[in-house]
């Protein structure tokens, strides 16, 4: 079995647990952004590829390699790769489906406290001498909240928003959820949430929170019109994908004060240039809006898991059988 790794090697090393079949595997690694023609050079044998969840794997790479039977993201995602393509070829392609949830939960209730509590400007204003008129405003204004306050929805209810909303159960959030097909009560009562329908989401909940891949239903689709909907001063957190927010939108959003806060674990464009629209916002916008690196679902846990999903569907592949998580 030969494998084609694209994306950094030393990860590869790293997370994988050494065993008889895997010093049986010849692994090629390369760096993303290579063309097309180097890795057909390079390894033009390859059975499957395994690549970051942010390199490009298009057609013209998997009609090159005549022996690919399954191209196997190290992430969640897999919009990156050509399906159609793969699928007209008779390749596998899989996901670490589930390897995240835990650890994008956390991150996604950390968002959510940092811009509920104002962390950040707390921190600030303690720097510079200003901790008693922080505090004093925050007093007699009374807009600090607690989680226990909101309504929070959650647009989006895979692994990543089942570990979310037990996390938020554990607070006393109020939660709710859509997705295109409900769960059954019974899942419900497990989950401790409500089914809302989309526009009655965005009107009720005070903090509203991704929970989808991206396909070419949802990209962009926090436009305009689904900012407009939302409840005026709600929060806004995404630890998904940055395709699915329309930038533009979300600064109108932020400037007019529809959106109170915005917690961003992705950006659209990654990774981020300096020139970015939401990274160039003048203070009265910046202000409103927190980031984090992407590092949600970087954990090291993480990474153990996904490569133990990786490696036993290379097992899978090598043996004839149907890999786990195929998409």
């Amino acid at each position: 079995m030969k494998v084609l790794h694209i994306g950094k090697k030393e990860n590869m090393e790293r997370n994988t647990e050494r065993t008889d079949f895997t010093d049986s595997v010849e692994v090629v690694s390369l760096p993303m952004g290579l063309p097309t023609d180097r890795y057909l050079e390079v390894c033009p044998d390859a059975e499957v590829i395994v690549a970051d969840a942010i390199a490009p794997v298009p057609g013209e790479l998997i009609r090159g390699l005549p022996h690919l039977q399954m191209i196997h993201s190290e992430g969640v995602a897999y919009n990156q790769i050509d399906i159609e393509s793969a699928r007209e070829c008779g390749v596998y392609v899989c996901n670490c489906a589930g390897m995240n949830a835990s650890a994008v939960a956390e991150q996604t209730v950390l968002l959510m406290m940092v811009l509920l509590k104002d962390v950040i400007a707390g921190d600030k204003a303690v720097r510079v001498g200003q901790q008693i008129q922080k505090k004093e405003g925050y007093m007699t204004r009374g807009d600090l909240k607690e989680l226990r306050d909101c309504r929070v929805g959650l647009i989006g209810f895979g692994d990543i928003g089942k570990c979310t909303a037990k996390l938020l159960s554990a607070y006393g959030a109020q939660n709710f959820y859509y997705k295109r097909t409900p769960l059954s009560a019974e899942e419900e009562r497990e989950y401790g949430v409500v089914y809302l329908a989309l526009d009655e989401l965005l009107a009720g909940c005070d903090i509203v929170s991704l929970h989808l891949p991206v396909t070419p239903q949802t990209e962009h689709m926090c436009d305009a019109a689904f900012f407009a909907k939302m409840k005026h001063g709600a929060y806004f957190v995404n630890t998904s994908r940055g395709e699915l927010v329309d930038d533009e939108a979300l600064v109108e959003a932020l400037r007019s004060g529809r959106v109170a806060m915005a917690g961003l674990d992705t950006l659209d464009h990654e990774p981020v240039a300096q020139d970015h629209i939401l990274v160039q916002q003048p203070e009265e916008i910046a202000g409103k809006i927190l980031f984090s690196p992407h590092i949600g679902g970087i954990t090291a846990s993480s990474f153990r898991r996904g490569y133990a999903m990786i490696w036993e569907n290379i097992r899978r592949v090598a043996e004839g059988e149907r890999p786990q998580n195929v998409r």
